[in-house]
């Protein structure tokens, strides 16, 4: 079959998309991967197929964070979601995101037009991207979502919909009427829920993450794909000092974590470096550039994929993203988590510290020497390494790519027109 992934144009949106085209591509079907013009690299440097989608205008702000790390400076806790918590502002939340979803109107009739030429079996979307549903349904061709981190999107809809309905207001007061019409009417088309949420939807969080929502979920198991590039000489090094890594993810707001916190970076490596290990800090060039002095068991990187070095790890300080929780958990790391609120991180790092796979420091609680303290405590007890194994094999029980492709198969045969 013919399968279309359409993709909002950042690389912490590409990533968790690889390993499943991949297992696609090996069983046979035709993979295509629609992003902006600005952002096919991302693609095309995975050895999968890139369709360039609209003009080099639309979503240029979003294709520059890419390129330009400092614009991640810019970015806050808008649309962070803790159920677990109160979340008193979920109504302001919800129209800020529908304004997001928005951004992908204008690529609609491209898309509509890919669709009807190549003639899709399968479109699976970015939560982000509500026009490849459409375009899906102009085509004849089934549609899902495939998630990047957990459903605030869904979640949001439903509190919503609770909401409207509890006060009896009409379509004209649902934010969802303004994302969409723009979208449907040009084609003739009514709004239903799947338009927004999928027919279904492909999830790689872990499921006891998984937010109470009614909706039909394929689960799958995140294999981490992190990019690729050439091992340097050092990693191959044996080291009789245990290897931590210090990273604070490719997009988010993790490069905030210092800012944040009013802890300097020099602090922290200062502090860390009194162990007794090896720090292996992926850091840009800004805050390398405030370290002074480096101390001699510390390693400051620009970039180096976390498959090729978590592997020679015994611990990682990280900010609470998905694709870097999910990379620890592959390769049975003890997880230090700061969380710097975006989307889910604060949910990431209860259910590592819940399964005994890590450590939470809240970001308002951070001090150099506590972070220093609680990366001993997990290099040093071994319930955290237990903790660690015990999750990797939790999520060795959910689907891989490779054994979702038959369920994709007959969900694709069944929904299709």
């Amino acid at each position: 079959m013919r399968v279309l992934f359409t993709v909002f144009p950042a690389t912490a949106h590409v990533h968790p998309i690889v390993p499943l085209a991949w297992a696609l591509q090996n069983a046979g079907h035709d993979v295509r991967v629609a992003i902006h013009p600005d952002a096919v690299d991302l693609v095309t440097d995975a050895g999968l197929t890139a369709v360039p989608l609209g003009n080099r205008e639309t979503l240029s702000s979003v294709v520059e964070f890419n390129s330009n790390l400092d614009l991640l400076d810019g970015l806050d806790d808008s649309f962070a979601l803790d159920t677990g918590r109160e979340t008193p502002r979920w109504e302001e939340q919800w129209y800020g995101l529908t304004q997001v979803l928005a951004m992908f109107t204008p690529v609609l009739p491209d898309l509509v037009s890919l669709v009807e030429r190549w003639r899709p079996d399968l479109v699976l979307w970015d939560p982000f991207c509500p026009a490849a549903a459409v375009a899906a349904r102009i085509g004849g061709a089934a549609q899902a979502r495939i998630l990047w981190g957990q459903d605030n999107i869904a979640w949001l809809r439903a509190q919503s919909k609770q909401q409207l309905a509890s006060r009896g207001a009409g379509p004209g007061q649902d934010p969802v009427n303004a994302l969409m019409r723009p979208m449907l009417n040009p084609y003739g088309l009514d709004y239903d829920d799947e338009l927004l949420l999928g027919q279904w939807t492909v999830d790689p969080m872990p499921p006891g993450m998984r937010l109470p929502l009614d909706l039909p979920y394929q689960s799958m198991r995140r294999v981490p794909y992190n990019g690729a590039a050439v091992v340097p000489d050092w990693l191959l090094d044996r080291t009789d000092r245990p290897r931590v890594c210090l990273t604070l993810g490719v997009g988010g707001r993790g490069r905030q974590l210092f800012r944040e916190s009013g802890v300097g970076f020099p602090e922290i490596v200062t502090a860390l470096a009194e162990l007794d290990i090896e720090l292996v800090a992926t850091i840009d060039a800004k805050q390398r550039d405030r370290v002074t002095t480096v101390p001699d068991n510390v390693r400051l990187v620009d970039y180096v994929p976390l498959s090729q070095l978590l592997p020679t790890c015994s611990a990682i300080i990280h900010h609470g993203g998905g694709g870097t929780f999910a990379a620890a958990v592959a390769h049975q790391v003890p997880q230090l988590i700061t969380p710097m609120p975006f989307w889910g991180e604060h949910v990431t790092a209860r259910y590592a510290a819940d399964r005994g796979a890590g450590l939470l420091v809240p970001s308002a609680e951070l001090t150099a020497e506590k972070l220093r303290d609680q990366l001993a405590r997990l290099l040093t007890e071994p319930a955290f390494g237990e903790g660690a194994a015990a999750l990797y094999r939790e999520m060795r029980e959910v689907p891989s790519p490779a054994e979702l492709v038959p369920v994709l198969e007959d969900l694709t045969a069944k929904h299709r027109s």
